[in-house]
C-alpha cells in the first residue's frame, strides 16, 4: 500500500460493459425527471391553494412530493450533464454529498410513508381523537423529528464510508455515488461498514414496514366492521399510500439487499434508476388519479384560476 495513490476524485460510469446508453440520459433521464417535477409541483400547488386539503394526511403527503423532488434532483441532472459533456468526473466532497443527500431523502421518505400509516389508522380506527392526536403542531413536530432522524442517519453512513482508504481503481460502476459502490473501491477493510449498512436498511426498513403492516391490519380489520358503503370509502383514502409504500420497499429492496457478489454492472445501474427516479415520478400519478379529493381539488383549482383569468 505504501506505492498506491490516494485518490482524489472519482469518475461516474456512464455506459457498462460498452453498452449505449446515451438514449438513456437524452431521452428517458430528461423526460421522467421533468415528468416528476410537474406531477410533484402540481400536488404542492393544489394541497396549499385548496383549503379542503389543509388537512395532517395532505400536509404529509405536500412534505413526500417536495422530499420526491429533491431526491430525483440529487441524481439525474448531474447524470444527464455529465453525458452531455462527457465529463463525468467528481470530487470526493461532491461524492460525499451525493451520498449523504441520497440517503437522507431515502430515509425520510420512509418515515413519511410510516407517519402517513400511522395517520390513516388514526383517521379510521380512531375518529374522534383524530384533531387531538393528529394536531398541527404535532405534525410539525413529527416532520422536524424525521429530517433530524434522516440527518443522523445520513451523517454516520456517509462519515463511516469516507473514512476508509480510496486507492484502488477510482471508477465508480454507477451513475451516480452510493455506499456500496464505493465499498468495492476501497482498499481498506470494509466488514464493519457492510454489515452496518445492511443491519442498519434491515432493521429500519423492516421497522418501518413492521409498522405500516400492522397499522393496515388493524386498519382493514376496523374496515370490515362498518356498514356496508363505508368499506370503499376507507379503501379509497389507504390504495395510494399502498401501492407508494410498495413501489417503495420493492425497488429500495432490489437495490440495496442484492448479493454482494453480484458483479452485473448494468443490472446494478438499472435498479438504481429505478429506485431513484420511478417512485418519485409515481407517487404524483397513484395520488391524483387514485384519490379522488385531489382530482376534485385540482377540478376547483383550475375552474378558480379559469374564472379569475376572465375577470
Amino acid at each position: 500500500m505504501a506505492n498506491a495513490t490516494m485518490v482524489t476524485e472519482f469518475l461516474l460510469l456512464g455506459s457498462p460493459d460498452d453498452w449505449d446508453l446515451s438514449f438513456l440520459y437524452f431521452t428517458v433521464f430528461p423526460m421522467t425527471y421533468l415528468g416528476t417535477l410537474l406531477g410533484n409541483l402540481l400536488i404542492v400547488s393544489v394541497t396549499t391553494a385548496d383549503q379542503n386539503l389543509h388537512t395532517p394526511m395532505f400536509f404529509f403527503l405536500r412534505n413526500l412530493s417536495i422530499l420526491d423532488m429533491c431526491y430525483i434532483s440529487i441524481t439525474v441532472p448531474n447524470a444527464c450533464v455529465n453525458s452531455l459533456t462527457g465529463n463525468r468526473a467528481i470530487s470526493v466532497a461532491g461524492c460525499a454529498t451525493q451520498i449523504f443527500l441520497v440517503i437522507f431523502c431515502a430515509c425520510v421518505e420512509l418515515l413519511f410513508l410510516t407517519i402517513m400509516a400511522w395517520d390513516r389508522y388514526v383517521a379510521i380506527c380512531q375518529p374522534l381523537q383524530y384533531l387531538l392526536i393528529m394536531k398541527p403542531q404535532i405534525c410539525v413536530h413529527m416532520t422536524l423529528a424525521t429530517l433530524v432522524s434522516g440527518l443522523l442517519y445520513a451523517g454516520v453512513h456517509t462519515g463511516n464510508t469516507f473514512r476508509l482508504s480510496f486507492c484502488q481503481s477510482n471508477v465508480v460502476h454507477q451513475f451516480f455515488c452510493d455506499v456500496p459502490s464505493l465499498l468495492r473501491l476501497s482498499c481498506s477493510d470494509t466488514t464493519s461498514n457492510m454489515v452496518l449498512f445492511l443491519v442498519s436498511t434491515v432493521a429500519i426498513g423492516g421497522g418501518c414496514f413492521t409498522f405500516i403492516a400492522m397499522s393496515y391490519f388493524c386498519i382493514f380489520s376496523a374496515v370490515l366492521k362498518f356498514p356496508t358503503r363505508a368499506p370503499g370509502k376507507a379503501f379509497s383514502t389507504c390504495t395510494p399510500h399502498i401501492l407508494v409504500v410498495s413501489i417503495f420497499l420493492s425497488s429500495g429492496t432490489a437495490v440495496y439487499l442484492r448479493s454482494a457478489a453480484s458483479s452485473d454492472t448494468l443490472q446494478d445501474m438499472v435498479l438504481s434508476a429505478f429506485d431513484t427516479m420511478v417512485p418519485p415520478f409515481l407517487n404524483p400519478l397513484i395520488y391524483s388519479l387514485r384519490n379522488q379529493q385531489v382530482k376534485d381539488a385540482v377540478r376547483r383549482v383550475m375552474r378558480r384560476q379559469l374564472f379569475s383569468g376572465k375577470q
